[in-house]
Order: C-alpha cells, then sequence, then structure tokens
C-alpha cells in the first residue's frame, strides 16, 4: 500500500516564507526562486534548484534557509502527478472554495441536534460539489 502523501498549497509556502526574509529588499528575489523551484519541470530539479537556493541563503539569510529545506518539500508532491493535473492541484483553490461552502451553509443551519445531523448535512453538501465537478463544469479538465 502506498503511503499517503501531503501536498502543501505552494502559494502559501511561498507566502510564508516572506517571514523569514531578513530585509524588505529581498522579498522579490525571493519570491522569484521559490517559484522558480516550484515551476521546475520534475521533483529532481525542483530538489536541485532547493539545495542551491538554501545553499544561497545559509549566509545572509539562515533563518530562511533552515526554513525552506525544511517547508518547501511539502510542495513537491504533486510532481508526482501528470504535467495536466499540477497546475490546478499545486494550490487549495479547490479546497477553500468548498469548505467556504461549507462554512456559508451550515451557519445557516446555526445548531444541530446533534452530531449526526451535522455530518448528513456535510456529507450531502460535499455529495452536491462532487455532483457539480461530475456532470458540470470540469475542473480538472485535461484539454483546456
Amino acid at each position: 500500500m502506498r503511503p499517503h502523501t501531503w501536498q502543501r498549497c505552494q502559494f502559501h509556502l511561498q507566502l510564508n516564507a516572506q517571514a523569514y526574509v531578513p530585509r524588505i529588499d529581498q522579498r522579490k528575489l525571493v519570491a522569484q526562486r521559490i517559484r522558480a523551484i516550484f515551476n521546475a519541470p520534475d521533483k529532481a530539479e525542483a530538489e536541485r534548484l532547493l539545495k542551491q537556493s538554501v545553499e544561497f541563503w545559509t549566509k545572509d539569510a539562515p533563518k530562511l534557509a533552515e526554513w525552506a529545506e525544511e517547508n518547501l518539500p511539502m510542495g513537491f508532491s504533486v510532481f508526482d502527478l501528470p504535467q495536466e493535473y499540477r497546475a490546478r492541484l499545486r494550490i487549495t483553490n479547490g479546497l477553500e472554495r468548498i469548505n467556504r461552502e461549507l462554512k456559508r451553509r451550515t451557519r445557516v443551519a446555526s445548531i444541530f441536534p446533534n452530531t449526526a445531523s451535522c455530518l448528513r448535512l456535510v456529507s450531502a453538501l460535499l455529495a452536491e460539489c462532487d455532483e457539480e465537478w461530475m456532470s458540470g463544469k470540469i475542473y480538472l479538465n485535461l484539454k483546456g
């Protein structure tokens, strides 16, 4: 059985990195390097670029180098997927949209008599989302 892999949102990783940039004037260059890492054609190249960046940052931004070495690989799981899926699955927009919809719809109900009633509502909403994805606008459209 294959172990579960996690894909952290590459956009949020890039944002989080900014907290470790010691000088404001370095932020743009750090963001460019991280984008280059995530835009690599394959995992091996992303790992090579990460290693190169960590070496570059070690002297002037050691906290950034340490953070990047530990955290940026969490955004590499998408490289294990076919190329046509990567652009949509490297960020969490789809998941964030579902979470907003769940929050909006459960707030309407306000109070649930028990855990099972909440679970029934959430399950129905997720089934509805799945139906929309499967029959309506295709989220992972391979043609466009």
